[in-house]
């Protein structure tokens, strides 16, 4: 179950660092493995962690509030509000989060590069709009 709820400025400020100790995680995890492919399912899902916590943070910061909760399709339909087109890329990562997450079957690297990207552009975002508010 999803709700909406308010955020203040200690909300945005955790959320914009979890966002990017995901990211971070998700760099050293590629970085260190001999074969991207031993570790893309492990990448894309701290892509998915960095990219919902990217997205909190855009929406805290442009609308003083954000979706909480199991079911995200309210956070992409407040990411639309708070920054059209960006919401693409939330939805990019979460359809693959039940694979990397939970299947048996492996990420392939067409998959790794979109993360890649789609968690780049919600963090180059969240990082503006937390920037924004001091």
């Amino acid at each position: 179950m999803s709700r909406v709820v308010d955020c203040d400025r200690a909300i945005r400020q955790g959320r914009m660092a979890k966002a990017q100790q995901f990211a971070d995680a998700a760099t050293v995890v590629r970085d260190l493995a001999e074969e991207s492919g031993d570790v893309a399912d492990a990448f894309i899902t701290l892509c998915v962690h960095a990219g919902i916590a990217a997205a909190d943070v855009i929406c805290c910061a442009r609308l003083g509030r954000y979706a909480q909760g199991e079911g995200h399709h309210e956070a992409v339909d407040l990411l639309k509000t708070a920054a059209p087109g960006l919401e693409r890329h939330l939805a990019t990562l979460l359809g693959m989060k039940t694979k990397s997450g939970y299947s048996h079957l492996p990420a392939t690297a067409g998959e790794v590069k979109r993360a890649g990207r789609a968690v780049e552009a919600l963090l180059s975002e969240a990082r503006s709009a937390h920037g924004a508010m001091g």
